[in-house]
């Protein structure tokens, strides 16, 4: 049966106790469940490959109308739709099976970059006027959420049994920067505006670095 919504945070990785990312993501499913809609949630790995295996074997069982996948960026301070995911593994640190790749591709000879679906400045846009941080990023990394965004967008891109089914990549700031409970309201909120939102807000959301 198809769904609504397939959120999707990340497992801790680094020694930490949790990861806010899917903190926002099992928070956010029971408010968007509360308005009606089917939302389903996954826990990924942060591992090289096998979190965005997951995540693709979860898409093509449930055909979501929307996939968010969420990962943490520790230092931000605001909550950060991506606009592009590129096709690079670039590990500062081991991934959660040991893995540190350099320089490898995420797909052997697939695009340079593959874009958002998702209405990012939109999402952006209704944050800021529910006075929550919030800005387009133009960086994803090089680590497991880049990597996880990349082959979802491939999937998204390639596969013709998904073609109504939109995606992309949000980060959120650790918990001293935004609270889980904020995260969780702005990751449904967001949802809900890429849900009624086909055409993306015609509204800068460059970065001069």
């Amino acid at each position: 049966m198809r769904i609504d919504v397939l959120l999707s945070g990340f497992a801790p990785f680094d020694g930490a106790a949790v990861n806010e990312s899917w903190e926002a993501a099992r928070g956010a499913a029971p408010l968007l469940r509360e308005v009606g809609l089917a939302v389903e949630t996954l826990e990924l790995p942060v591992e090289f490959g096998e979190g965005g295996r997951l995540l693709a074997a979860a898409v093509r069982q449930h055909v979501p109308r929307l996939v968010i996948a969420t990962g943490l960026a520790a230092g931000r301070t605001a909550i950060t739709p991506e606009r592009v995911a590129i096709n690079v593994r670039d590990a500062r640190i081991p991934d959660n099976a040991g893995a540190s790749p350099v320089d490898a591709p995420v797909v052997p000879d697939g695009p340079a970059g593959r874009f958002s679906t998702l209405p990012i400045k939109a999402m952006t846009a209704a944050l800021a006027a529910d006075g929550i941080p919030a800005a387009v990023s133009q960086t994803a990394g090089t680590y497991v959420c880049n990597d996880v965004f990349y082959l979802l967008q491939h999937l998204l891109a390639t596969d013709a049994s998904l073609t109504g089914t939109r995606g992309g990549f949000v980060h959120v700031p650790a918990a001293d920067a935004v609270d889980s409970e904020t995260a969780a309201r702005a990751l449904a909120r967001m949802t809900d505006v890429a849900l009624r939102t086909e055409a993306d807000a015609a509204v800068a959301g460059g970065a001069e670095h």
